[in-house]
């Protein structure tokens, strides 16, 4: 089950709070910046930095190729709390 747009718009990175890129065909969300991914199960993101898993740089190349195809979507992270001026 593919993720809600609408927790599209506010997912982001644990570990460095940015935008991610998600593979819905892999229920994978993809950090590109840190080389990680995260699950996600059944529509659910597993966005623990524990969880996380490294990817090897084929890996890397093959998901920024489909991202590029237009097979996943970024996530349009914003900043939260004092940051955003709350």
């Amino acid at each position: 089950m593919p993720l809600d747009p609408l927790l599209l718009e506010v997912l982001a990175c644990p570990i460095d709070h940015g935008p991610l890129r998600y593979y819905a065909a892999d229920e994978v969300l993809y950090n590109p910046r840190t080389h990680q991914r995260f699950r996600v199960e059944g529509s659910i993101p597993v966005l623990l930095p524990d969880e996380a898993v490294e990817v090897t740089a084929a890996e890397a190349a093959e998901l920024d190729r489909r991202y590029e195809a237009g097979e996943a979507v970024e996530t349009a992270s914003r900043p939260t709390g004092r940051a955003a001026g709350r």
